[in-house]
């Protein structure tokens, strides 16, 4: 699972989610890219998921690129316990997402193969996506 290496701090703030992303929103390195349309915290396994059944729709074909990383502790409090009493432990590692990020970025592979392939990693993701495709892009 994606989690970081070392972390400054074991426990994070809650912070709240933007109206539209300030970075990410344009596609670097692919030809085809799935952007979020929806603000979440998405869980690293969410996040693993999507990517592998994304590798597997393209036969292990083309390049894919993960946009996001999950970087921010969520921390729990057990059932059944009073309030109070300090911060409850971390439970899992998630990723910032607000609309308009790019999650993923896809090259190598056929507009149909890409479309197919974002289809179900978006079924594996509890957000709306988009496809989107490179301004730039010849197609032949």
């Amino acid at each position: 699972m994606l989690q970081p290496k070392r972390t400054k701090h074991r426990k994070s703030q809650k912070g709240h989610p933007r109206n539209v992303t300030k970075r990410g929103a344009t596609i670097e390195f692919g030809s085809y890219a799935l952007k979020a349309i929806e603000p979440i915290w998405m869980n690293n396994r969410q996040l693993e998921a999507a990517r592998q059944s994304l590798t597997r729709a393209m036969n292990r074909e083309g390049n894919v690129w993960i946009r996001i990383f999950p970087d921010k502790p969520i921390t729990r409090k057990p059932a059944a316990v009073r309030m109070g009493k300090g911060k409850g432990n971390p439970e899992f590692w998630a990723a910032v997402v607000d609309p308009g990020r790019i999650i993923f970025e896809v090259d190598g592979v056929s507009l149909e193969v890409a479309k197919e392939a974002f289809r179900l990693a978006s079924q594996k993701l509890p957000i709306k996506t988009k496809m989107v495709i490179r301004r730039d892009l010849v197609t032949d």
